[in-house]
């Protein structure tokens, strides 16, 4: 079996509807020519990055799109234990040269897949660039199987953190109203512009009241950003309320989408995924291994002094 066969047969899953679950939706399911890369980042831990990641995955599966979820803070898994999983192996199997990447997914809630990262392996918090150009050589193989690829990123300025938001096409930024939250937020995409030039950034408000108290949370974000990184492009997706049901979805390790479709938080999730597939997406660049080799190449050069920081 070749390594994206792996993927294939999970891919295969047909999702049965559900009076329970949200309904099909299949005005979605036509395929891009490559995948649709995203991260899920944030400049603090406890934003609930993970949770979006999770349900954002799940709500395209319910719109029929493909989806490859990768935990990309390599040394402490996340989004397993968020959903239940006991993964066999994880990406430690895969840079030892014990696993491909295809032996390690794991099939997720409505038939997405998930790549598992490690627990507790502190090697694996900066990779070199061997391990970096291997890793999308991988992923590349998946590239015409897959609708959008989720990474899930750690949470502040580490090299990890910052290459897989290089690697992403689009990246959403997570916020709550804590202060520091707003800080690191705007101190991830200041490192992100400054040192890598990348310029658009998509902010999601997580756990307000409301719509007021998150375009607060944006006003005060975009003035700092307006004021000191006049480049830089910020464009509002929108918030997830808080909710009493999301804690019960956590403690049951499943999505909130699948559990409680009519929760308010849900209702918002799917909503956002609903936007973003009809958002026209233009690419720069070809897809497959061109589009990550090229990514890779131009973060490795400026992570060697190619940009004046």
């Amino acid at each position: 079996m070749d390594q994206a066969e792996g993927l294939r047969r999970m891919m295969s899953l047909k999702i049965e509807s559900s009076d329970v679950l949200i309904p099909h939706v299949t005005n979605y399911s036509k395929k891009d020519s490559f995948p649709r890369v995203i991260s899920i980042t944030s400049g603090k831990g406890g934003v609930g990055k993970t949770n979006v990641t999770a349900n954002l995955a799940y709500a395209f599966t319910r719109l029929e799109k493909t989806v490859l979820v990768m935990d990309a803070d390599l040394g402490l898994s996340n989004i397993d234990v968020l959903l239940g999983l006991s993964p066999r192996f994880s990406i430690e199997h895969f840079f030892r040269g014990e696993k491909t990447l295809s032996e390690i997914l794991v099939e997720g809630p409505g038939g997405m897949s998930i790549l598992p990262a490690s627990s507790g392996v502190s090697e694996l918090v900066h990779l070199d660039e061997s391990q970096k150009l291997l890793l999308l050589n991988e992923i590349d193989l998946f590239c015409e199987d897959v609708d959008f690829i989720l990474i899930d990123t750690g949470a502040g300025i580490s090299s990890n953190v910052l290459y897989f938001n290089t690697m992403a096409q689009e990246s959403i930024v997570i916020a709550t109203p804590e202060p520091t939250s707003i800080t690191d937020a705007y101190a991830l995409m200041k490192v992100l512009f400054k040192q890598f030039d990348k310029k658009n950034f998509k902010l999601l408000i997580n756990l307000v009241e409301n719509d007021r108290e998150a375009k607060e949370v944006y006003k005060k974000i975009s003035r700092v950003v307006d004021h000191f990184l006049k480049e830089i492009s910020i464009d509002y997706l929108g918030f997830i309320p808080l909710d009493e049901k999301l804690p019960l979805a956590v403690k049951r390790q499943k999505p909130i989408l699948e559990i409680y479709p009519k929760a308010p938080s849900s209702r918002n999730l799917f909503e956002l995924a609903k936007r973003i597939c009809e958002t026209p997406f233009e690419a720069n660049a070809q897809g497959g291994l061109q589009l990550f080799r090229k990514m890779f190449l131009n973060y490795k050069r400026l992570d060697q002094g190619g940009e004046d920081n």
